[in-house]
């Protein structure tokens, strides 16, 4: 027990040093989980690499093709179970109930959900953006083709060289 004289001017210790360690201690990287988002990183980063290196690596296609799935399957188990939950809230799994109908159950952070949709909706704008102006480029590239080569049929190859 700490005494404490009303006439001392004693300042409160505390328990277990903990303030003498803090000041020790060296300061934190400002990555908040340094294995979840060394494994996030690695087995995305080791597929690519296999598919890129795949016949430097090995003259087999189907190792090298099982060595990509396999790499991709523990980045998804990884990304599911682990980073996803660490890094920024997101679980979900499927719960079976006594009658036998399947529920499944999601858990997100609301900021990230409003940022997934806000994403999404701009993935799919640009997406419908490039969809609907590809067939107006295209349309106008292949009227004009054929316009040509209708031109060129039907003009005889004289009036072609003035022209």
């Amino acid at each position: 027990m700490l005494r404490q004289d009303s006439n001392d001017d004693t300042e409160d210790v505390s328990l277990f040093d903990a303030d003498d360690e803090l000041s020790r201690r060296p300061k934190k990287s400002k990555i908040k989980h340094p294995i979840a988002s060394f494994f996030h990183l690695f087995f995305r980063v080791s597929a690519i690499i296999v598919y890129l290196l795949c016949e430097l690596l090995s003259s087999s296609y189907i190792a090298c093709m099982v060595t990509i799935i396999l790499l991709l399957s523990c980045d998804f188990w990884a990304v599911k179970n682990v980073t996803g939950r660490l890094m920024v809230g997101l679980r979900w799994w499927n719960q079976v109930d006594d009658d036998g109908k399947s529920h499944w159950v999601f858990e997100a952070r609301k900021a990230v959900v409003i940022m997934g949709v806000t994403l999404q909706g701009a993935n799919l704008y640009g997406y419908i953006r490039c969809k609907l102006g590809s067939r107006k480029n295209l349309t106008s590239v292949a009227t004009s083709y054929l316009g040509r080569q209708l031109l060129r049929q039907t003009v005889p190859k004289e009036d072609q060289a003035v022209s």
